[in-house]
């Protein structure tokens, strides 16, 4: 044990002996200041390197795709909308002109009548027996005027060869003038008469259509009694009337458009349009040919008509309708759809695609609304490129991807 305890012994003792020995800092390696800048250069570019292909991919930018259309310009008519009541061009009322009793009935009811067609006839009797009296009245003054007449050419020789005095030509001269007088008299009165004959024999003053019969045969008609026989209706041509605002005048004058006027200047006059009972337009126009020149305080509105043909007589008088007038053409009017004007509280706004493709948020003001189109008053040149499809997700300043909308490919196509 002994033996083994002093071999280990000398084996340290050899180990610790045989151990390399430090070398003094003297004689130590330095390195040099471009060796240092060549590591810190290798490791700066190492760092880079690590730094670049570690870091994320960039995500590619998408811009948003709008749909844009260039601002158009067009002719726009200008609409107003009222309520008519049409009204017959001549709308006449057969009354009895003399009082009697109602004896015959000459006409349908509801037919087409024409000038001087006779319709009724009242007792004439007694109408008649007045002219036979007139007209005896009238040829007994005729037989005094004959022989006053003769006496006076009687009596002008002799007072000549004075063989009469003065009071005998005087006389006679009363007596003739007299006689002539009673003559007109008796005329006037047979004409009197047979003019109240007449009267009896109801005619039609004008070429229409005829109501019903507003008194029976045998009623007693006249000043006395019913006079209202039956009215005639002329309506080939009807008439149109409707009312305006104080603010159409104004509206129509600031456009130099004068109501019931009609003006050379002008490629176009003030028309009216009217629709049926059944929703459906009525194929002819008519013109407007009167407006009123003073505003009713009651209502402050003013009457305007227009008249129109009805050759196959579809126009009822007395029906009400509904009245398009055109007011005004705009030419060459800036127009936009509806779909690319945003209402706000601020007013309207309308985005813009400038030529660098960044969008501008306008204020315009529109004016009348025609079809799925607003008028732009202010705010748009012709050209401009608006959004009319995906405004929602823009703001004012941002960039986009315009593409040309579907309504302005079609037309290029065409």
């Amino acid at each position: 044990m002994k033996k083994k305890l002093d071999r280990m012994t000398q084996n340290l003792k050899e180990l610790k002996w045989s151990r390399p020995r430090k070398r003094p800092r003297a004689q130590r390696r330095k390195f040099s200041r471009r060796q240092w800048a060549l590591t810190l250069f290798l490791l700066a570019a190492a760092g880079i390197v690590l730094a670049v292909w570690l870091r994320p991919r960039p995500v590619a930018v998408q811009l948003p795709v709008v749909e844009v259309e260039p601002v158009a310009t067009e002719d726009v008519n200008i609409y107003g909308d009222y309520v008519g009541r049409i009204r017959a061009q001549q709308f006449v009322e057969i009354r009895a002109r003399v009082e009697g009793y109602l004896e015959k009935m000459l006409f349908a009811e509801g037919t087409y009548i024409e000038k001087g067609q006779t319709l009724f006839v009242i007792d004439p009797k007694i109408y008649r027996a007045r002219v036979d009296r007139a007209k005896a009245q009238l040829n007994k003054a005729r037989a005094h005027a004959l022989k006053a007449e003769r006496d006076l050419n009687r009596i002008r020789p002799l007072y000549e060869q004075n063989a009469a005095s003065q009071l005998d030509l005087d006389n006679a001269i009363a007596s003739y003038e007299s006689a002539a007088a009673d003559v007109v008299v008796g005329e006037a009165d047979l004409t009197q008469a047979e003019t109240t004959l007449g009267y009896t024999t109801v005619r039609s003053p004008i070429s229409g259509y005829i109501s019903e019969r507003h008194a029976d045969i045998g009623t007693l008609v006249g000043p006395g009694g019913k006079s209202l026989l039956a009215t005639v209706v002329k309506s080939d041509t009807v008439r149109v009337d409707f009312s305006m605002t104080a603010l159409d005048y104004l509206r129509s004058k600031a456009r130099n458009v004068n109501l019931g006027h009609k003006d050379s200047t002008r490629k176009w006059d003030p028309y009216i349009t009217v629709t049926l009972a059944d929703g459906a337009q009525y194929p002819y126009r008519g013109l407007v040919d009167f407006a009123d020149p003073q505003v009713d305080p009651r209502t402050g509105t003013f009457s305007v008509r227009a008249e129109m043909p009805n050759p196959e007589h579809i126009l009822l008088p007395g029906q009400f309708t509904q009245v398009r007038l055109l007011l005004d053409v705009r030419e060459r009017a800036v127009v936009a759809p509806k779909k690319a004007i945003m209402i706000e509280k601020g007013g309207a706004y309308i985005f813009v695609v400038r030529r660098d493709s960044v969008v501008e948020k306008r204020l315009v003001e529109t004016g009348p609304e025609i079809g799925n189109k607003f008028v732009i008053e202010r705010g748009l040149a012709p050209a401009e490129r608006i959004v009319v499809e995906g405004y929602h997700k823009l703001a004012h300043g941002m960039k986009v991807e315009p593409v040309a909308s579907f309504e302005e490919a079609a037309q290029k196509e065409r």
